[in-house]
């Protein structure tokens, strides 16, 4: 088992000097700052765990703080990539005041013998009891993950209304590993915590389980966001005209958008026009921004326009687009001996997974079925 955490070790140093030679875009330094962190975390633990827990029991307790961290990490990686704004500030140190305030517990208690005394995770009888503070200290590094990862998955519920406002495609910007990542890993580091608790209360299961398989899941989960980090790309970039950019959650304020209805009349006619002469639909990485750009249109004007007046968000309004190319290319008998993946290419669509299922959603059947159809 110690080699396994070894090679963990090795993997999140490895990773972090990697992705150091990316871009400096600020989820990236964050992810660097956590590689080490859960690098030096997992070997300290392959080195330590034979002795750690039975003869020192303040440092063993410190390091179990140390689990407190996973999940601010965790929530301000994913914090700063769904969000082109998103900056560390006063604000973000606040996620690391449990574990600031449970070493600060830990550090003052020798001045207090009956209280560093029950400072322990092995069992041992002390003649104080236990410490309460101590008891509710590990109770919150017990609920940190979980709660972290709720509110980690809450990002993902805006990140969805995010891409769907903003990009026709979901293809490499979905995060579906690290989404998939997420849940996995709640599910199984909850379990362990769980597992672990019912250790400390009710002195059932072995201690080196529960910490041999908080460990192995951190050793699995370093490879897993190492790799996949280390190949995430930006999702939102900048532009440099301040009224071309994204329309997120934060920024979707329709109240201080000031339209007319002679201005709605001009864009919706303008929007129609362009769509049907230019075809930028066929353009397969087309955004909102993009767009915007095109029609030489505020991105929030035409994100309420699309939205309020074709009653669709921005990925089904430019997909429609390219249904009906599709549908109107199969009724022609000179694309009777394209594939309907060369037909979906020269629509605008980048992948046979995005077509078939946009495909269905807008029509109801299946490519093959709406040809026999016609």
């Amino acid at each position: 088992m110690k080699y396994i955490f070894l090679i963990a070790t090795f993997n999140a140093l490895f990773f972090a000097i990697l992705i150091l030679q990316k871009n400096k875009v600020l989820y990236d330094k964050i992810l660097i700052y956590w590689l080490i962190y859960l690098g030096l975390y997992t070997g300290s633990y392959a080195f330590l765990s034979d002795i750690l827990f039975t003869d020192y029991h303040l440092l063993s307790a410190s390091f179990i703080s140390l689990l407190m961290l996973h999940g601010p990490f965790l929530y301000l990686y994913i914090s700063a990539l769904i969000d082109e704004d998103y900056q560390f500030n006063k604000m973000s140190l606040l996620h690391f005041i449990p574990f600031v305030l449970f070493n600060i517990f830990i550090f003052v208690s020798p001045l207090f013998p009956e209280i560093s005394g029950s400072i322990r995770l092995d069992h041992v009888e002390s003649e104080h009891g236990n410490s309460l503070l101590f008891d509710l200290f590990l109770i919150l590094t017990a609920l940190s993950g979980p709660v972290y990862f709720i509110l980690s998955i809450r990002l993902f519920k805006i990140f969805d209304i995010n891409i769907f406002n903003n990009f026709s495609t979901t293809e490499h910007i979905n995060l579906d590993w690290l989404r998939k990542l997420v849940y996995s890993f709640a599910i199984i580091w909850t379990g362990l915590i769980v597992f672990a608790t019912i250790h400390h209360v009710f002195h059932l299961f072995s201690w080196i389980f529960c910490t041999n398989g908080l460990f192995l899941s951190l050793s699995i989960f370093i490879i897993l966001i190492g790799y996949f980090g280390l190949k995430q790309k930006e999702i939102f970039i900048h532009y440099p005209d301040q009224t071309i950019e994204y329309v997120t959650a934060k920024k979707t304020k329709y109240a201080t958008v000031l339209l007319n209805e002679t201005e709605v009349e001009q864009y919706v006619s303008k929007i129609k026009a362009f769509m049907d002469t230019e075809k930028p639909y066929m353009d397969a990485d087309l955004t909102l921004p993009g767009l915007a750009t095109k029609l030489k249109i505020p991105s929030h004007h035409l994100s309420r326009v699309i939205n309020e007046n074709f009653g669709l968000n921005f990925f089904d309004f430019i997909n429609q687009y390219r249904i009906e190319e599709v549908k109107a290319k199969m009724a022609k008998p000179e694309f009777d001996n394209l594939s309907f993946l060369t037909i979906a290419f020269e629509s605008g669509f980048n992948t046979k997974s995005a077509f078939n299922r946009v495909f269905k959603k807008m029509t109801g059947v299946t490519p093959s079925v709406y040809k026999k159809q016609l």
